[in-house]
């Protein structure tokens, strides 16, 4: 697994249909792919990634913002407790080689933030629309498929 690419993805907690099977999606294909999916742990998004990932036989680390692994979704291989509460937003960021957000709500635009800041290519999924001075900073891609965005996310 050290030589896997890691692929972190973000977006918001609470279950949305739309969003959900997108992010299965994107977990089945990051799997199919090789590459470890690291996310948030909890529900929504991350919960329908890790599933993704499951389904495709593939590795799901959940870095959670709590103290109790119990709390993390049934889909994780791996469980990191952190108790940082949003500042864990952090370690999910800075633990992909890329990152996918996908939907997403305010926690997901910190992470995306933080993973731009880091230096990781952040792959916009339906998730945040940001410019600054009219353009599209460079750190930022948007893709508009689950395939696109993993193979940016990939490389």
């Amino acid at each position: 697994m050290e030589d896997a690419r890691y692929i972190s993805v973000i977006g918001a907690g609470e279950s949305n249909p739309a969003t959900d099977a997108i992010a299965e999606e994107v977990g089945r294909l990051i799997a199919a792919a090789g590459a470890v999916l690291v996310c948030g742990g909890l529900g929504g998004v991350m919960e329908a990634a890790c599933r993704g990932a499951r389904a495709g036989k593939g590795v799901a680390i959940g870095i959670l913002p709590g103290l109790d692994r119990r709390a993390g979704n049934p889909y994780l291989d791996y469980s990191i407790c952190t108790g940082a509460g949003q500042a864990r937003n952090l370690a999910v960021a800075a633990s992909g080689d890329a990152v996918i957000a996908i939907g997403g709500k305010f926690g997901t635009l910190s992470e995306i933030g933080l993973a731009a800041k880091t230096g990781r290519c952040v792959i916009l999924l339906g998730s945040w629309e940001i410019s600054k001075d009219g353009e599209q900073p460079g750190a930022l891609v948007t893709a508009s498929t689950p395939e696109e965005a993993v193979a940016l996310a990939i490389g």
